[in-house]
């Protein structure tokens, strides 16, 4: 319901967290857009970073994990999961929307929908994790989307991950894996790339300066942001001050789960989120699994 007021849990629902979680950290972009987008909204991240990465998984693991991930997200109360990992995206999504209490958005129907408005009939490309480019879930949503396969291009660029996480963009080292990975892109002209991995927005300008200004960037989490605040504008859950106010005057608060405390984190997330991260809780394996095994089961029950 709408109307001004409404009963307290209706007001306890609106005043709920979002859910966000990732295999690692390139969920903290999507992060990152979310607050942008609802500064006043409170938010949860998990991080499942004693079992990192996702990408190189197989289907039935990530499965496995996505519902551990995604429970102990329900557990902390969320009026909604965000699934910021392409790979848990491809393999899991459908999943945990049968089986979760919660709206749940992936970040994969969101970047493609952007990719088939920006494209002016030339190829689109997609840029990922293994796991993501191989579930083939991008061309697929392509493809139902009215693009040929002879229009669409989806190459695996593994050392992204490990090059972002180091810190290398603007280097050598990362200019050489950029033209490496991407050139068959650039000789295709594609005119819109997908980029299919939450690392990968730090990447926009090295990307960005070999692709040339022709080819339109999709940023997925920027897309997946959008696409949240529409649901829960739709669900009703929106905090009625939800928009009401810009990031830097924001009253949303944050907080941070991690199944591990890896090197550098603190470097690392900050320039994924662009601000300090505080409030980080580690949780132990046996409390992931024991939650998705519950959700599992309520689902049976």
């Amino acid at each position: 319901m709408t109307r001004e007021g409404g009963s307290e849990l209706e007001k306890n629902k609106r005043r709920a967290p979002i859910g966000v979680f990732d295999s690692g950290l390139g969920g903290l972009t999507v992060l990152r857009s979310l607050h942008r987008r609802l500064p006043c909204e409170n938010l949860v991240y998990f991080g499942d970073t004693a079992r990192v990465p996702y990408g190189t998984k197989g289907a039935p693991t990530v499965r496995s994990f996505a519902r551990q991930d995604a429970g102990l997200l329900v557990d902390r109360g969320v009026k909604m999961v965000v699934v910021a990992c392409n790979t848990a995206s491809a393999f899991a999504l459908d999943h945990l929307q049968e089986t979760l209490p919660v709206p749940v958005l992936g970040v994969i129907e969101p970047g493609v929908t952007a990719a088939l408005q920006a494209t002016r009939g030339g190829v689109v490309g997609v840029i990922g994790t293994s796991g993501t480019i191989r579930s083939r879930r991008y061309q697929e949503g392509l493809l139902a989307g009215g693009l040929s396969e002879d229009n669409i291009m989806a190459l695996e660029c593994p050392l992204f991950v490990p090059l972002v996480e180091e810190d290398k963009m603007g280097q050598t080292m990362m200019h050489l894996a950029v033209q490496e990975y991407l050139q068959p892109l650039k000789d295709a002209c594609v005119d819109t790339l997908i980029l299919g991995c939450t690392h990968y927005p730090l990447l926009k300008e090295d990307i960005g300066a070999f692709m040339g200004p022709e080819t339109v960037l999709v940023d997925s989490g920027d897309m997946l942001a959008e696409a949240a605040v529409k649901l829960l504008r739709e669900k009703e859950l929106l905090r009625r001050d939800s928009l009401e106010k810009d990031e830097a005057n924001s009253t949303g608060e944050m907080s941070f789960l991690l199944s591990d405390l890896p090197w550098k984190f603190a470097d690392i997330g900050e320039r994924f989120l662009g601000r300090s991260i505080e409030d980080t809780t580690i949780v132990g394996l046996d409390e992931m699994e024991a939650a998705g095994y519950q959700h599992e089961r309520d689902n049976h029950d």
